[in-house]
């Protein structure tokens, strides 16, 4: 990952090749912020005219790029509207993404220097600027003969509070996070023949594991002999056997115990019930709940949390073949429970059905699944908004705080009475797999893993939406995997820790 520093410098005599700064709308124009501002009175007056003929306002997302001309000892700099100059840390995150993606576009034969000197009033705004800027610089260039945009030799954030204690720590807990962040892009983008679950198994394991951390790795065999049907079922389609991956972060005088659960689908065909051709497109994305939850407790542990982390990520590739499970099968989880499958696109929730049992018999305090799981959520929330569905109202508010300090969009659902009803309605099993109606396919789904929660704080955060971006960049998220999941479980975490 690109390096990262503090420095207590002026703006206008950082010698860098980009200086990036923020402007916030005002009636007059375009107003650069904090520290920024001094870049302004060094151009004089027709910096904000020259901005103004750019079509430059400030709104959050714009870029405009200006060559010094000696003004300042930076060689270009990049302006990023932030929109309401109260933005917040979140609009500061997005805008030195997008200041840092701004100035590492095109190709040259050096590495690039930037510094970016956006206003940070206090730890939170440092940690959202270094964030954003590692993010924004973000390449998964593996498969290419060649690189496709400059690389970052070095990121400078100006700040005036630069050798502060909380500063430092500020810029270690956001190198901790970005650096999560980017192992589960890099994960969610590795093409699925690349990444199949072993492979996926393997790559988890080749991380060093932080102080206090275990890893234990069933494949199919021990699978079988710990009956977990739900990931085996999944899986016997493929010549590529299921996997389940368990991190164990253990710290001395853990304040509470959180379980985190990852569907890790490698690749999802949809079985015998075929996904369409556009709908198989992105499917290496169907694991990115699981990269979330493992990257995670990654985070945790290197950070020092006092909380102890149980991670279960149950990783598998639903193919269809002549081995594979068909509509109609009936399966017995981890619990003993047996369940009716009717859609073998509907495979998520059979995976974490089994690791859910096993959150329960580890005896979380809090469980948290995340997952790729229904295109249900995606119709209700959009491309940019997880779901989050709880047995647990209070745990459920404290996601989605947590997520909003993150800077993650996270919107609540309901768990209608009456989906308990849909779901013990098989006539055969214990349970239905899929929603009979065409209607409420993720509260289904959620009621589906409620099942399986044994009775504890549970909650069920659905990233389908934006797990994985398809359009034009925007702040610091790139095309392809977007790490969605890992910053809201961290900051889940650091609020456990902190009562």
């Amino acid at each position: 990952m690109t390096s990262l520093r503090l420095r207590d410098s002026q703006p206008t005599k950082t010698r860098t090749d980009v200086l990036v700064v923020a402007a916030a709308e005002a009636e007059q124009g375009a107003q650069l912020l904090g520290i920024g501002a001094r870049v302004a009175t060094a151009f004089g007056r027709e910096f904000a005219r020259t901005l103004g003929a750019l079509g430059f306002s400030g709104k959050q997302g714009e870029v405009a790029k200006l060559p010094s001309s000696g003004a300042v000892r930076a060689k270009l700099v990049v302006v990023v509207g932030v929109g309401d100059e109260a933005g917040g840390p979140e609009a500061l995150r997005r805008a030195a993404g997008a200041g840092v993606r701004a100035a590492l576009a095109g190709k040259t034969a050096e590495a690039v220097s930037v510094a970016v000197a956006l206003p940070c009033r206090d730890e939170r705004d440092v940690q959202a600027v270094c964030e954003g800027a590692l993010l924004g610089a973000y390449t998964f260039d593996r498969y290419r003969s060649a690189a496709a945009t400059n690389q970052a030799a070095d990121i400078a954030v100006l700040t005036d509070a630069a050798g502060s204690k909380t500063s430092k720590a500020a810029l270690e807990t956001a190198q901790v996070v970005a650096r999560a962040v980017a192992r589960a892009r890099d994960w969610v983008n590795t093409p699925p023949r690349d990444l199949t679950p072993k492979a996926f198994a393997d790559a988890v394991a080749a991380v060093d594991l932080p102080a206090r951390t275990t890893l234990t790795v069933w494949d199919e065999k021990r699978l079988a002999a710990e009956r977990c049907g739900g990931i085996l079922g999944v899986g016997q389609g493929s010549s590529n056997p299921p996997r389940l991956v368990r991190l164990h972060y253990k710290p001395r005088r853990a304040v509470t115990h959180l379980a985190l659960v990852g569907k890790g689908i490698t690749y999802d065909s949809g079985g015998l019930s075929l996904k369409t051709m556009a709908g198989a497109m992105t499917m290496k994305c169907d694991m990115a709940g699981a990269a979330a939850a493992i990257t995670a407790t990654y985070a945790i542990a290197e950070l020092g949390l006092p909380i102890e982390v149980s991670c279960l990520a149950a990783m598998a590739e639903n193919l269809p073949s002549g081995t594979a499970t068909r509509p109609g099968d009936v399966l017995t989880m981890r619990n003993g429970r047996t369940v009716e499958v009717l859609n073998t696109d509907a495979e998520g929730r059979l995976v974490l059905a089994d690791a859910l049992v096993l959150a329960d018999e580890a005896e979380a305090d809090v469980v948290i699944d995340v997952a790729t799981l229904t295109g249900a959520c995606v119709v209700a929330l959009g491309d940019r908004t997880a779901g989050v569905l709880s047995n647990d109202d209070p745990l459920r508010d404290a996601l989605q705080a947590a997520a909003r300090r993150a800077g993650e969009e996270v919107w609540p659902l309901p768990i209608p009475d009456e989906m308990k009803s849909k779901v013990t309605s098989s006539s055969i099993a214990d349970l239905r797999q899929h929603n009979p109606d065409t209607s409420g396919g993720a509260l289904y789904a959620a009621a589906f893993l409620r099942e399986f929660s044994g009775g504890r704080r549970w909650a069920h955060l659905d990233i389908a939406g934006p797990a994985f971006h398809e359009g034009d960049p925007y702040g610091y998220v790139n095309k392809g995997g977007t790490g969605v999941g890992v910053r809201t479980l961290v900051r889940l975490a650091q609020d456990l820790a902190d009562g």
